[in-house]
């Protein structure tokens, strides 16, 4: 089942391998809740630590993730294991297809010409 969660990244670490070739990367996203922010840390495995390289510290992101549970010397441990970030500031960042997507809405081409011709 997935989850969301939506706040303001807080610090985004190094990727770390294991010995077993397992490779994860974590970041902590500070979400609004109430009178007490809440700093959730959020894991990323495998090809999904990719999705963190062009995120920085400070920027309002949604993450999709999905919750994980295991027993580990009879104790239980809980992970957000994360999969999918929607970062605010790239939310409708381009326009439709009507021109090339390499042209941010906010900046369109010169070669737009704004005038009604009726």
């Amino acid at each position: 089942m997935a989850y969301d969660l939506t706040g303001k990244i807080k610090l985004i670490q190094d990727a770390q391998t294991f010995g077993s070739g397992f490779t994860k990367r974590e970041m902590v996203v500070t979400v609004e809740d109430g009178k007490y922010p809440q700093d959730i840390n959020v894991e990323f495995v495998q090809d999904k630590i990719n999705l963190l390289d062009n995120l920085q510290v400070g920027q309002q992101v949604t993450v999709t993730f999905d919750l994980r549970g295991r027993e580990y010397n009879g104790r239980y441990f809980n992970n957000l294991q994360g999969w999918k970030i929607v970062a605010a500031s790239n939310e409708n960042a381009f326009a439709p297809d009507d021109y090339s997507s390499a042209h941010p809405v906010n900046d369109p081409p010169d070669y737009i010409d704004d005038d009604i011709p009726f």
